[in-house]
Formats: structure tokens, C-alpha cells, sequence
């Protein structure tokens, strides 16, 4: 007889909770889900994830409670608002974030659930995009105990490629800043690239395929590139103010440490730029409007 799953809770069934979901239901564990917008619920409860009531009721019932969430405020309120994880939590219970928040916030949000109830955490945002959550194919940069993170690693198995411990509670939010920091400024030269190319005469639809596997290859090259080169900005795969919060992280972080971050600072100066204009929940493809407005109708 195989070794029984562990019950599972999600919260924030999103973009990517969505499809994380739909993994570890495919995987054969248990998913009680709760989303702040019932609606989105609907797909996973079809699929099998029994949908809870609240948050007390998702944290009762599950050993581990997984969290995708929008911010760090978002977090806050899931774990220490009324009726939340903290106050319905008990020991043998651990936390697993997801959600890309300050590393300081995590921190103090792991010490103040223990003291509340005895809960562990670990702090592990993804990097990868819906098409990874969809795949099974996130990388994940965890922050923890490591008796916690190796309990935890047959649940993350079905949802990832690469599991990575770094460190202590807060390391993985760290690495992520840091993969948040070369994915922006990536982003950011890719549509200043596409534009030039374009006003230059290039074909800029063949400028990913023309540099594959050179130097200036890279994931967001492929994906950004033909999207910025067409204009094609739809489905939204992420948003704008994903990259925006992360890059003032970012140099929050570096600011605390009495160090400046010059490149990812400018990159967050012309992001807000771009938010300002009503991109703030459009896909990051949409950065090359920065370079290249829209055409007025005639």
C-alpha cells in the first residue's frame, strides 16, 4: 500500500494557483481550495478540488497550506486577518508561499505564526510564467527549515523541474527578487530593441529565431520578442504591476543595505511610466509601447 498524501489547501486560485492546482490534482492529492472571487473556483471544483468556506475552514482541513497571492498585504491579511490561518492553525502544519512578497514581511510573518499556533514556513515563490504552472515545469527557490522543505518536496514534485533550497525563511524571496531584477531589465531592453529594429527597416518578428542560441538568447527573447515584434498582447500571461511591485522590492532591499540597484531602479521608473498609461494589469509584451505608441485613428 502506497503512502497516503497529504491533504493539501491552496489559496488564491489565480493565474498560476489555477494551474498549480490542476497539477496536484492530476497527481492524485486531496486540494481543498478557497479564493477570494468564487468564480474562480469554478474550474478546479470541476476538476475535483473540494472548495472550503473560508480560510479557517481550508486551514482545519489540510495538513499543508499552499498560498499564491497578489502581495505582501494579501498574505497578511490570508494568514493574520479574522477567521484567518493563524488563529485556526496547530503544530505538524506548515505554510508554503508562493506568492512573491518582501523577504523582511516573510520573515516576521513566519516567527509571529509560530509563536500564534506552532505552524512552520517556507518561503517559496516560482519562476517559470502560467505556461510553467501549466507544464509542471516552475523553478522554485525555497527559504526554510530543511526537515520542513524535504516533508514538502513530494507535493512541489508534480508543480516544478527544479526544487533549490536557499537558505534560511526569506532566502527564496531574495532569489526571486534577483530573478525578478534580470527578468525586468530583460524585458525592458527587449522593447527598446524591438522599436529600434523596427524603426530601422528590420524584420523584428525574426530577430528571436536570427539570435537563438547566441549570446543574447534568452526565455523572454523568445517569448516577449515576436509578441512586442506583431503586437500581440493578448492572452495575458502576467501583468505589468507583477513586475513593477518586484522591482520596487528590489531596490527597497538594496536601499535597506545602504546600496543602490541603478539599473533595476530605472527599469521601475519607466515600468510606472507604462502602468500610468493603463498598462497596469496588461501583459509584459505591452512594454514595447513605451518605444513605439499607439497610431491615431485617421
Amino acid at each position: 500500500m502506497g503512502k497516503v498524501k497529504e491533504q493539501v489547501g491552496f489559496i488564491g486560485i489565480g493565474l498560476m494557483g489555477a494551474p498549480m492546482t490542476f497539477r496536484l490534482l492530476g497527481a492524485g492529492y486531496p486540494v481543498n481550495v478557497w479564493n477570494r472571487s468564487a468564480e474562480k473556483v469554478k474550474p478546479v471544483t470541476r476538476a475535483g478540488a473540494v472548495v472550503m468556506e473560508g480560510i479557517a475552514e481550508v486551514t482545519v482541513g489540510s495538513d499543508v497550506i499552499l498560498l499564491s497571492l497578489s502581495d505582501t498585504a494579501a498574505v497578511e491579511e490570508v494568514v493574520f486577518g479574522p477567521g484567518g490561518i493563524a488563529k485556526n492553525g496547530s503544530k505538524n502544519k506548515i505554510v508554503v508561499d508562493f506568492s512573491s512578497i518582501e523577504p523582511n514581511a516573510t520573515r516576521r510573518f513566519a516567527g509571529k505564526l509560530y509563536d500564534r499556533c506552532g505552524m512552520h514556513w517556507v518561503d517559496s515563490p516560482v519562476s517559470g510564467g502560467v505556461a510553467g504552472a501549466e507544464q509542471g515545469t516552475l523553478v522554485m527557490m525555497l527559504g526554510g527549515d530543511t526537515a520542513d522543505i524535504q516533508r514538502i518536496e513530494p507535493i512541489l514534485a508534480p508543480l516544478s523541474q527544479r526544487v533549490t533550497r536557499m537558505g534560511e525563511i526569506g532566502s527564496g524571496q531574495v532569489t526571486k527578487i534577483c530573478n525578478q531584477m534580470i527578468v525586468s531589465c530583460n524585458a525592458m531592453v527587449i522593447a527598446e530593441m524591438i522599436a529600434l529594429a523596427k524603426r530601422s527597416g528590420v524584420d523584428a518578428e525574426k530577430i528571436p529565431a536570427a539570435l537563438a542560441g547566441g549570446f543574447a538568447d534568452s526565455k523572454p527573447l523568445q517569448i516577449l520578442g515576436p509578441e512586442m515584434a506583431s503586437e500581440t498582447f493578448e492572452p495575458v500571461k502576467w501583468r505589468i504591476k507583477t513586475l513593477l511591485k518586484d522591482l520596487n522590492m528590489a531596490v527597497d532591499l538594496s536601499r535597506s543595505q545602504g546600496k543602490a540597484a541603478p539599473m533595476s531602479g530605472l527599469a521601475a521608473q519607466l515600468m510606472q511610466i507604462h502602468a500610468g498609461n493603463g498598462f497596469l494589469d496588461q501583459d509584459p509584451s505591452t512594454l514595447v509601447r513605451l518605444y513605439t505608441p499607439a497610431k491615431e485613428p485617421d
